[in-house]
């Protein structure tokens, strides 16, 4: 049975899915697959549960290409992906996306708008940077917050517990739910 399958992603758990959600949900998708998780990483276990689970005929909705892939080469790998299992991969957004035989400048237009994607990508990367760098030269830039500043309890108990050497690093990292890289790091620092 042909379905409509949707997938959505959001960047970070503070962002809402709704959006996307009602937009997809307005051309009548059979099942929508949602993920919040940063489209740079390659462990999105929703996208790879979606895709094992596809079948011939089915098409795949987004709302536009970026909530999908993060790269050209990833499109194109991605689209090789749906082809080999007989399915299409279509863009609320990107109107021009049809990989289906269909249309003979498919290819093409994917080529030129996977590079446009990117470009974008990375002048928005490019911008950030110089937005960091100038701020840093007015003093305004602090950086990432520690997330194990100096009066972070976990931290401060698991140092403790450590010191008092009555238990493994193992045990302490579980107690006090603090990495071992980040206990560490700690004890390096005293």
């Amino acid at each position: 049975m042909e379905q409509k399958i949707g997938y959505i992603r959001v960047s970070s758990e503070g962002q809402n899915l709704a959006r996307q959600q009602s937009q997809l949900q307005e051309i009548g998708i059979d099942l929508i697959y949602k993920e919040k998780l940063s489209g740079v990483s390659k462990e999105r276990p929703e996208l790879q549960k979606m895709l094992s689970e596809l079948q011939k005929g089915d098409t795949i909705f987004v709302t536009d290409l970026t909530r999908i892939t993060r790269s050209s080469k990833d499109l194109f790998d991605l689209i090789e992906i749906i082809r080999e299992k007989g399915a299409c991969l279509k863009s609320l957004k990107d109107s021009w996306l049809d990989i289906s035989e269909n249309n003979p400048y498919s290819e093409f237009l994917i080529t030129i708008m996977g590079g446009v994607n990117q470009l974008e990508r990375d002048l928005i990367k490019m911008r950030q940077k110089e937005g960091i760098e100038l701020a840093k030269k007015e003093g305004k830039y602090k950086g990432r917050i520690k997330k194990y500043h100096d009066s972070h309890s976990g931290m401060n108990y698991a140092v403790k517990l450590y010191h008092e050497g009555a238990m493994t690093v193992k045990e302490i990292c579980q107690i006090t739910n603090i990495s071992r890289a980040a206990l560490y790091r700690k004890l390096k620092e005293e």
